[in-house]
């Protein structure tokens, strides 16, 4: 099943007071890129979350937006700047001594000042780890989900366009046959009209003949066509990544269309051909988003 480069998934937790969102948005990309957005209190955790996306998704531009709001004890703990303190204490008690009032300092009244408690957060809580990467999964898998959605009605239309293909490779082949048929008349009616009343000289025929189908021949360009469409839709059924092959085998088909194009000396040939590097050319833009 081929999956698609385009996607979005999204994911929800709350546990004990710790709420997570992420969101994860995807599009087409020669490589795999992960790009996140998450509050810095969980900024340690990017690597472990780009790691659990690229053991899932091989290609694409992927954009991670991720919202943690933490009203648990989880993750916290409360500093006493005890320089600070002391430096409040100090000044008060210099000042209850100059203006000779009681210099009676409660702790709690010291603990009020600015900068004296600080609530921060601590480095690789192994607990909100766990629950990032829950939520990271389940936003990934979605994510994932709907890229083989995508995936399945692009492989549809391929298969498709791969059939109309097959049709005019089909028609190409039999215009061919009869191409040379059609020369060999030709060429017997022109040496009659030049030698008038002469024989023809037919070892001579069929010499030229020969290189005359020769050199328009396009058996082995239908053949390599035919391979090449066998190995389309044989990795179109892959559930590896495969959109970098399939664009290599669209190079390849239009390789050989151009091949046929230039030795047919047929309109009907022409037309066929043009038809087929259409379909070539609409596949081409499908399989720019398939991972």
């Amino acid at each position: 099943m081929i999956k698609s480069m385009t996607g979005y998934g999204k994911g929800n937790l709350s546990q004990n007071l710790r709420n997570y969102q992420i969101e994860i948005k995807s599009v087409n990309h020669r490589y795999l890129d992960i790009s996140i957005r998450m509050p810095r209190a969980i900024s340690y955790l990017e690597e472990k979350v780009k790691q659990e996306i690229s053991s899932k998704i091989n290609r694409g531009k992927i954009e991670v937006f991720i919202n943690f709001e933490n009203n648990s004890s989880e993750g916290k703990e409360i500093k006493i700047n005890t320089e600070i303190a002391e430096m409040y204490i100090n000044q008060l008690k210099a000042l209850a001594q100059q203006q000779n009032i009681c210099s009676n300092i409660e702790v709690t009244e010291i603990s009020k000042l600015p900068d004296v408690l600080s609530i921060q957060n601590i480095q690789e809580d192994e607990r909100i780890q766990k629950e990032v990467l829950e939520v990271t999964k389940i936003a990934t898998e979605k994510l994932i989900e709907m890229r083989k959605i995508e995936g399945t009605k692009m492989a549809k239309d391929l298969l498709k366009r791969i059939e109309n293909i097959k049709e005019k490779i089909v028609k190409i082949s039999v215009l061919s046959t009869r191409l040379i048929e059609e020369y060999v008349v030709k060429l017997e009616s022109r040496i009659k009209e030049i030698l008038v009343n002469q024989e023809i000289d037919q070892a001579r025929l069929a010499q030229e003949v020969v290189i005359y189908a020769d050199k328009c021949s396009i058996e082995e360009e239908i053949t390599r066509l035919h391979s090449h469409i066998a190995q389309f839709e044989k990795l179109l059924n892959s559930n590896d990544a495969i959109g970098k092959k399939l664009d290599f085998i669209i190079q390849e088909m239009n390789r050989e269309t151009n091949t046929i194009g230039s030795k047919a000396n047929n309109l009907e040939i022409t037309n066929a051909v043009i038809d087929i590097k259409t379909e070539l050319e609409n596949i081409r833009e499908q399989v720019q988003n398939i991972e």
